[in-house]
């Protein structure tokens, strides 16, 4: 046994039943990925909340933005036109849609167990061309005194990476599209290396290579260059099919520690560790052969797609790292690691 992990007693933390729909028409299916940071005393997490309608027997109904406002789309099964053997993703001829629209929701605690909605925190919801059907898997980078939160967009032009920034959660500044399509899985470390900001994401083609990380490096957060591909899947391990980062990097003596996920080619989805230098982060000095998360709670194995644990939001306190998760793409859950217990485990 590998896992390291030691979840949290009360998981889940987070129920689709616990967050409110955010139109009367509409149901949450799923709590997923949360972004996690500390702010005015409190632990807040940033819940990506999947919706769609009820959905009417023999049909298949979804939300998208048409020209600024949310349009129910809906297929009749028997359809041929319609494919519907993926729970997340339909085709409807030839056009990607998704089955749910997510957006971001606010919640804060003040023991990072028991959470709520203060509803004078507004939701972010999709805005513009880029955004029709939702935002997604937000990580959160506070630089000083404010907040960058790097989160997946998804149209039917693909899947990008967006930026909004924030200093008291309630105004952002949208900085657009900082990577495009297809791309996503952007963390931004919180701190500059050689007086350059850098950033991990995960570009992918359909046609050619694979669903790798790679690190860019920036002069203002806002341009993005100099790519380098620091990971790819690895045949017959965990982390085969396809691999992501998770929240920014933490700071250690030893190097740089990134938690990010690994998927097989039957979907089921672990977390690892790399290593990566303190000066040249493209570098990478160690990487978890064996996982140091595995879905095997049963709230992390049966779900609206089961088999999954994935993260993008944690909080440090000296050696212990508190881990928040969604399991199985329905729950939001929480778990806590020794980060010498993790660096000890890689090779």
């Amino acid at each position: 046994m590998t896992d390291l992990a030691k979840r949290f007693s009360n998981n889940p933390l987070l129920r689709p039943t616990d967050i409110r729909p955010s139109m009367e028409n509409l149901t949450i299916e799923c709590l997923l990925n949360p972004g996690a940071f500390r702010f005015d005393g409190k632990i807040w997490l940033l819940l990506r909340v999947a919706e769609r309608p009820v959905q009417k027997p023999g049909t298949t109904s979804f939300p998208v933005l048409e020209s600024g406002r949310f349009v129910i789309r809906e297929y009749k099964n028997s359809d041929p036109k319609l494919n519907l053997s993926d729970p997340r993703i339909l085709n409807y001829d030839g056009e990607d849609l998704l089955t749910t629209m997510s957006h971001l929701r606010l919640v804060c605690s003040e023991d990072g167990i028991h959470f709520r909605e203060d509803p004078s925190y507004p939701p972010l919801m999709g805005q513009g061309d880029h955004e029709t059907y939702g935002i997604e898997d937000c990580r959160v980078t506070q630089i000083g005194q404010e907040y960058f939160l790097t989160f997946s967009v998804a149209s039917a032009n693909g899947v990008a990476v967006g930026m909004r920034s924030t200093r008291d959660w309630r105004t952002f500044e949208q900085h657009g599209l900082i990577m495009h399509a297809h791309n996503k899985d952007c963390a931004i470390f919180d701190e500059k290396i050689e007086g350059k900001y850098y950033a991990l994401h995960r570009p992918s083609s359909p046609e050619i290579g694979g669903k790798y990380i790679w690190i860019a490096e920036s002069p203002d957060l806002q341009h993005w260059g100099h790519h380098r591909c620091i990971a790819r899947t690895r045949p017959a391990l965990w982390d085969s099919a396809r691999i992501g980062a998770g929240a920014p990097p933490i700071r250690t003596e030893e190097g740089w520690l990134e938690i990010y996920h690994g998927a097989t080619e039957v979907n089921r989805y672990c977390l690892g560790a790399l290593l990566l230098d303190l000066q040249e982060p493209w570098k990478v000095l160690a990487r978890s052969e064996k996982p140091i998360m595995e879905p095997l709670a049963d709230y992390e194995r049966t779900g609206f797609f089961g088999n999954v644990v994935f993260t993008n939001g944690h909080l440090v306190d000296g050696d212990k790292l508190t881990m928040y998760y969604g399991a199985s793409d329905t729950v939001v859950c929480g778990a806590e690691f020794s980060i010498h217990e993790i660096l000890h485990s890689l090779s």
